[in-house]
């Protein structure tokens, strides 16, 4: 049995994963925030040209959810590795944000 999957957990990974190649050296905020653009343009390339309709289906077809899925992948890994960098915790970052949001934008 695995154990189950959490942010900190995943970001040990994703830190284990490139300090056995040295890439920390490359992992620099400036990097990542390029590489997490570079990756959700690569999502956005995905959806580019379908109508709404077919965005929303886009899941049905497996060769184009396995590409959207992998995508989505990137873009939490490069997130998590500047989260990690920056020393931003992302879940309480996202639960600050939508406080915010709740007072910014009152029902």
């Amino acid at each position: 049995m695995t154990d189950p999957l959490d942010v900190a957990g995943l970001q040990r990974r994703l830190a284990d994963f490139a300090a056995a190649r040295n890439w920390q050296q490359y992992h620099t905020p400036k990097n990542l925030v390029s590489a997490l653009s570079v990756e959700a343009s690569e999502l956005v390339e995905i959806f580019q040209w379908l109508t709404p309709e077919e965005s929303a289906g886009v899941m049905a077809d497996p060769d184009t959810a396995h590409r959207v899925t992998d995508e989505v992948a990137d873009v939490l890994a490069y997130l998590l590795q500047l989260c990690e960098v920056l020393g931003i915790d992302p879940l309480a970052a996202l639960n600050a944000k939508i406080d915010r949001n709740e007072r910014r934008f009152p029902i």
